[in-house]
């Protein structure tokens, strides 16, 4: 239920039960996931069954609230097995399913009764009749589409009731479609974004061939060069638009991200009961770097607006410690202009590489070694990074490595090996070791 003036919960997307745990210790309010069907993330690694209740279990014991995923756009082949699925989550109890189908959702209400309803952005929730529909038929919350301004969320917080939560997106990728429903990847490699299989084609790189002046069309031109022709929109006569072209290409569709960590007060004051992390995909060092910054920033704002102003920089610094692009405030305060897209680029920006997150410890000869599986290489004597939830971070270096039959190794060449570490500093379970990339 909303109230005026408190603070939002934080929202932080889990890939794997492992990112789960990171992002219930790392400062999530709520973790939203998906099962290995029926989820919009068909790449991600997502939940069996077994590890589902395992994640449930484990995140309500910290007072932490999970959110189970339901949201592709179904075809009548999905139906019956959807009705299969949602019978196993209606015994999991999660603290709400997240629906944007409206044939999925009466099914939901059919099967799952005692289990609240969230409205997926993938609806396109974009004006305040909308959200009153679905209250209408039982939703609690309603996700709105990243197209609304702050503005437009006012207004609709304005024209409904105080028990219908509104969800926003305050951190993370942009679609270049309507709100996710773009239909580019199912045209271009038959993988269907609407059910969960998006190549993501708006981050690929495109080239302009050429072709007469007649012909209307734009002989691309390198960046700097005086643009051979331009293209006009038929309905606005007299507006040119050169397209630029560096030696890598051009990226017509790549928007930067989203990133809201200096605009908190404007969301409470628009109206928003949950502030949500995009990221399905991301692995457990993104999670935690992003989870731990807004915690900190909400936690703050709690403080006093002065504390939450003082820390900006040290939420900046924080924020590019894991893998990002370039960043904008989307649609929130008007429609974003070409500055919002990144033109000569698709990759991502890398401070840290993420080694692993201590599972456990072993005693070995009296000495305590700290168990994960790891995920990128590192060797014996490198320096590396102790990140911990609350904030602080230790410098400290590998002195040993053993692998899982207990041998000594002096490299680590692997992804998903476990071993154990000899460490020069403390490191606490769910602590995310990583290096400086």
């Amino acid at each position: 239920m909303h109230k005026q003036g408190a603070l939002p919960e934080l929202l932080i997307p889990a890939s794997s039960l492992e990112v789960l745990r990171v992002a219930v210790r790392y400062g999530a309010d709520a973790v939203y996931i998906g099962g290995e069907a029926f989820s919009l993330r068909a790449k991600a690694k997502n939940f069996s069954m077994q590890e589902m209740q395992e994640g449930i279990d484990y995140a309500h014991s910290h007072g932490v609230k999970v959110f189970v995923t339901v949201n592709i756009l179904a075809h009548n082949e999905d139906l019956e097995e959807a009705d299969a699925y949602l019978l196993q989550l209606r015994e999991l109890k999660p603290d709400a399913l997240l629906v944007a189908d409206p044939g999925m959702f009466m099914r939901a209400r059919r099967i799952c009764p005692d289990l609240p309803i969230h409205i997926s952005t993938q609806a396109n929730n974009v004006n305040y009749e909308t959200f009153l529909f679905w209250h209408s038929l039982g939703a609690e919350r309603v996700v709105c589409g990243r197209e609304l301004s702050l503005k437009e969320i006012r207004e609709i917080r304005e024209h409904i009731p105080d028990e219908l939560e509104i969800e926003a997106f305050i951190h993370g990728a942009m679609c270049i479609s309507y709100s996710g429903r773009c239909l580019l990847s199912n045209f271009l490699t038959g993988r269907d974004a609407n059910h969960g299989a998006c190549t993501h084609p708006c981050r690929w790189e495109y080239s302009l061939n050429e072709a007469s002046q007649k012909d209307g069309m734009l002989l691309h031109t390198r960046l700097g060069e005086e643009p051979r022709f331009s293209i006009e929109e038929e309905s606005r006569p007299g507006e040119f638009m050169n397209v630029e072209e560096t030696e890598r290409g051009t990226f017509i569709f790549n928007s930067k991200d989203l990133c809201m960590i200096e605009h908190i007060p404007d969301m409470i004051e628009a109206g928003i009961d949950s502030l949500k992390i995009e990221g399905r995909m991301k692995n457990a060092l993104y999670v935690a770097t992003v989870a731990r910054t807004y915690r900190r920033a909400l936690d703050d704002l709690a403080r006093g607006r002065e504390v939450y102003e003082s820390n900006m920089d040290w939420y900046h610094e924080q924020i590019r410690d894991c893998t990002f692009r370039p960043f904008t405030t989307g649609f929130f305060y008007g429609k974003p202009g070409p500055d919002a897209q990144i033109y000569d680029s698709n990759t991502y920006e890398r401070n840290y590489i993420y080694l692993g997150y201590v599972q456990g410890y072993k005693d070995i000869d009296g000495i305590r070694y700290v168990e994960i599986t790891q995920r990128n290489k590192f060797c014996v004597g490198d320096e590396i990074e102790v990140m911990r939830p609350d904030g602080e971070n230790a410098v400290t270096v590998v002195e040993e490595i053993r692998n899982e039959s207990g041998d000594i190794v002096e490299s680590a060449p692997h992804p998903q090996e476990k071993l154990f570490l000899k460490l020069r500093t403390t490191a606490d379970i769910c602590d995310i070791l990583r290096m400086q990339g």
